[in-house]
């Protein structure tokens, strides 16, 4: 039965107030503003730059920073593909005239000749070693096959060779840039691959799923530098004269 201060319908639809004393106390609009909006449920799945990954990499996993940078590169590695193999067909075609004579080269004994007369000791085994390194460098570097190590061998030849140049145009009294009697050649495929080596092979080739192809870094250094040494440490070795003296 109803209570005596029953006041019909609308009372059942009033919401009670309690207050301040009573055991739950209603919050005001002004403590509602107060309070933190609960943040939107988000699926981390589909979230931040998870999002645009790859169907099938799961969050967290090592290797989705690699993926997402790879979908970056452009044509970079179209350019160092294009880098690399110029500049290892070079060295082949080089190392096949020393060795055969072919397009109006050496040959192996006018080679040998020519180190000999430019003071090199044992130039009858630096022949073959420098034809060769030539020719299997090249190879190597048109492959993306152990670049960092390819063209760190060809760096090696390149700056001995530069040096003696430096040395036969010093003894004849100048000392040239511009072809034909300059240096412009030598320097260019140097620098060529010292990029080679800094920036790394690409992705385009045997050694893509290598670190030095992904990002380079402590161990381009070593292998320019182990390039730059050997080169210098041969001359000084086999020679033994001051490019400048």
């Amino acid at each position: 039965m109803p209570s005596a201060t029953y006041g019909g319908d609308y009372e059942t639809a009033r919401i009670p107030y309690y207050g301040p004393g009573d055991p739950v106390s209603a919050p005001t609009g002004l403590e509602l503003l107060a309070e933190p909006e609960p943040l939107p449920y988000v699926d981390p799945a589909v979230s931040g730059r998870h999002a645009a990954l790859a169907p099938g990499i799961a969050i967290g996993d090592p290797i989705d920073e690699r993926v997402a940078a790879a979908g970056r590169r452009g044509t970079q590695d179209l350019g160092l593909l294009l880098l690399r193999a110029t500049v290892g067909a070079t060295l082949i075609a080089h190392g096949l005239q020393k060795t055969f004579g072919w397009w109006g080269g050496q040959g192996l004994d006018s080679f040998k000749n020519t180190l000999s007369d430019m003071g090199y000791q044992h130039a009858d085994v630096l022949t073959y070693v420098a034809a060769g390194t030539e020719i299997v460098a090249g190879v190597l570097l048109v492959l993306g096959l152990f670049s960092p190590l390819a063209a760190a061998a060809a760096l090696a030849y390149l700056v001995n060779e530069l040096v003696a140049h430096v040395a036969a145009q010093h003894h004849a009294g100048y000392i040239g840039f511009f072809l034909p009697t300059g240096d412009e050649y030598l320097i260019l495929l140097t620098v060529a691959l010292v990029a080679v080596i800094l920036v790394g092979p690409g992705r385009y080739g045997f050694d893509a799923g290598r670190g030095w192809a992904r990002r380079p870094f402590l161990g381009s250094f070593a292998a320019l530098l182990l390039g730059i040494g050997v080169g210098v440490g041969t001359w000084m070795w086999l020679n033994g004269s001051n490019p400048l003296g």
